[in-house]
């Protein structure tokens, strides 16, 4: 992640050092260097997987969201089954969702769900980091994460859409099951891929991201004569760099460089001049505010925004945590659908909503192990074997319900579908060739994608 004016280290004349002006880790930063991201650039365009400029926004559940609670109802099922709410119609015919989600109801031609996801996993970690890389490898044993994050990938051969703007970002935090990146990081993709973190809360009256502000008393000038410095210092020791480190830091300085100083960014981050009625329509809560801010994110250039929605491990009391959830989510996703809309944005612009697993279909007795509803109303308990993603936008077909789920909600019926093909789909939106390959730490190519196909009925 890259950080202006953070920390300290050795200083330079100015009073500001090295790590002041981009603060990043370099271990691993060389496992993919620059000259292969440009080869891979350069193979998809040459396939012709030149996109026209899709931006995407993902807006992650952490924690598990529930398919039979929000968009694949069933209402014949037993009671103990079906749950809580009842499902409502959408302006689709038969395309229904939970009673908790009218605004989206009003708006089911906009967006897709696919109801036959699955990926086996009920484990936190592993199916945060099948859904996020497309991979299998981490668990709660064995947490960190061994495969690049498929939107670190895109945007590491995409870059930015717009000059000026980082190309991979993350409202308020990138954050998988507690862990920061997590699954979003870029791992052998290399470090200066991570996800630009705003931090903060863009819900808050003084919301600024520290990231790029300008440090205090360092003046453009003085900001442009401390890059020539540094770029004199870097090649007294170009000879003895033989992994590519410094031609990586020389990119992620000036990605640095032009956040400080490019208006473009600056006014992006800004949220606070957008106007109050629309802030006011997608939510005065962290969560609306940072679809807000991921909208403006990507109209000003940024190519994947991912935004994180916190808390949904409801083993318990589940009619309260998605009673206050839920509305959340509905008038977020609607406004940023509108919002879309009315910009010119929304064909240019895929929005992603998905978990890293679902929950049980045949809920809890609401005790966790102890009396039944000692803990609140009953739960529902980790399930991987049928999920739900919601796709719009980006060239994506609205109002369709790609594939089923069995009559209890156990499994996939017809259609069954698993991450990689999500991810394939996201990759032809963004325009590009799913073959190509990238260098882990061992130095062997590894395919960005593990096989699966872009989902027709969506396109």
């Amino acid at each position: 992640m890259l950080r202006i004016s953070a920390g300290s280290s050795g200083r330079y004349c100015d009073g500001l050092s090295r790590r002041n002006f981009v603060q990043v880790g370099l271990a691993g930063m060389g496992s993919a260097s620059l000259g292969s991201i440009m080869k891979a650039r350069a193979e998809s365009q040459s396939l012709g997987h030149r996109g026209k400029s899709t931006s995407v926004i993902l807006i992650w559940l952490d924690g598990g969201p529930g398919h039979m609670d929000m968009y694949d109802l069933k209402p014949e099922a037993p009671p103990e089954y079906r749950g809580i709410w009842k499902p409502i119609p959408t302006n689709v015919p038969g395309f229904d969702v939970t009673e908790l989600f009218p605004l989206q109801a009003e708006r089911a031609d906009r967006f897709s769900i696919v109801r036959s996801l699955y990926h086996n996993n009920g484990d936190h970690f592993a199916g945060g980091h099948y859904m996020l890389t497309g991979r299998g490898g981490a668990s709660g044993a064995d947490t960190p994460g061994k495969s690049p994050f498929v939107g670190a990938m895109a945007t590491s051969v995409l870059g930015p859409r717009k000059p000026g703007m980082p190309a991979h970002c993350a409202v308020p935090y990138a954050s998988s099951i507690g862990l920061r990146p997590g699954y979003f990081a870029a791992n052998y993709v290399g470090l200066q891929h991570n996800p630009f973190e705003t931090d903060g809360d863009p819900n808050g009256a003084n919301f600024q991201v520290q990231n790029i502000a300008m440090a205090q008393g360092l003046s453009l000038d003085r900001l442009q004569d401390r890059q020539g410095l540094t770029k004199y210092f870097d090649k007294l020791r170009r000879d003895t760099d033989t992994r590519g480190t410094l031609q990586a830091m020389d990119r992620f300085e000036q990605q640095a460089y032009d956040l400080v100083t490019g208006e473009n960014a600056r006014r992006a981050f800004d949220i606070n001049t957008e106007d109050p009625r629309l802030r006011d329509r997608y939510g005065r809560h962290t969560w609306g505010q940072s679809c807000l801010l991921a909208r403006r994110l990507v109209e000003a250039g940024s190519t994947w925004v991912s935004v994180h929605f916190g808390g949904w491990d409801h083993h318990w009391d589940l009619k309260s945590g998605m009673e206050n959830y839920l509305p959340l989510v509905d008038r977020a996703v609607a406004a940023l659908f509108d919002d879309l809309t009315v910009r010119g944005l929304y064909d240019d612009v895929l929005v992603v909503l998905c978990g890293e697993f679902s929950r049980t279909p045949r809920m809890n007795d609401g005790g966790n192990g102890g009396p039944p509803l000692s803990k609140g109303t009953p739960g529902r308990d980790h399930w991987g074997n049928a999920m739900f993603c919601l796709l719009g936008g980006g060239g994506v077909r609205g109002g369709q319900i790609v594939g089923s789920t069995n009559r209890l909600g156990e499994a996939p019926k017809d259609r069954p579908l698993q991450p990689a093909d999500i991810h394939h789909t996201i990759y032809h939106v963004l325009g590009i060739d799913p073959s190509l390959s990238f260098l882990n730490h061992a130095g062997r190519p590894v395919p960005a994608l593990e096989p699966g196909a872009v989902i027709q009925e969506l396109l």
